[in-house]
């Protein structure tokens, strides 16, 4: 977080107060821009979501309608009791992908919806370095293995997360210090030096 713009390095440069009450504004724009495009990112991936789920819902209604108008069907008729079963068979083997499809989606959505709580700037560089295979739904629809995954993460690529500003305003001045050199500080700060 060498970069993170903070009000001593901006006195260090020699701004005003004025100076800097306008970089911190500039700043919370732009921070406000990107919580509304995430939220915005958010909702819409929900929605799709949403919608696949209706989707696969429906395909699986249809099949089982398909099979019992087909059994009604088939009767005694031998050819048709074993086109039945063929049928039968593929539809069972197509619910069971539908059903994965179906809880992989519900996952998705549920790791998505809960990178957005944390705060997390870019969901799909986050869910990169998630170990998917540890994440799971339980009965109850809630998420296991990724609350520690994402304190991991907060502490490992804390760059990935939105947590605001943890310093302190305290201005300097009163101790007699001259004006530092802002080519130096600005040297420093970009050396990773304070």
């Amino acid at each position: 977080m060498a970069n993170r713009i903070s009000r001593e390095k901006l006195i260090k440069i020699g701004l005003s107060n004025e100076q800097m009450e306008k970089i911190v504004a500039l700043h919370g724009a732009d921070i406000e821009e990107l919580k509304a495009k995430s939220d915005e990112l958010i909702n819409s991936k929900t929605e799709e979501l949403k919608k696949a789920n209706e989707s696969l819902q429906s395909q699986i209604a249809e099949r089982d309608k398909d099979l019992k108008s087909l059994k009604k069907q088939a009767g005694d008729n031998e050819e048709l009791t074993n086109q039945f079963k063929d049928l039968q068979s593929k539809y069972k083997q197509d619910t069971e992908n539908l059903s994965k499809e179906l809880q992989q989606t519900k996952l998705n959505s549920a790791v998505d919806s809960a990178l957005g709580k944390a705060k997390v700037r870019n969901t799909k560089a986050a869910k990169a370095l998630l170990n998917m295979d540890d994440i799971q739904l339980n009965d109850k629809g809630e998420l296991e293995g990724l609350d520690n995954q994402i304190n991991s993460l907060q502490k490992s690529d804390g760059y990935l997360f939105d947590q605001g500003s943890k310093e302190p305003y305290q201005p300097q001045g009163g101790d007699g210090n001259t004006d530092p050199d802002p080519v130096a500080i600005m040297t420093n700060i970009f050396k990773g030096d304070r």
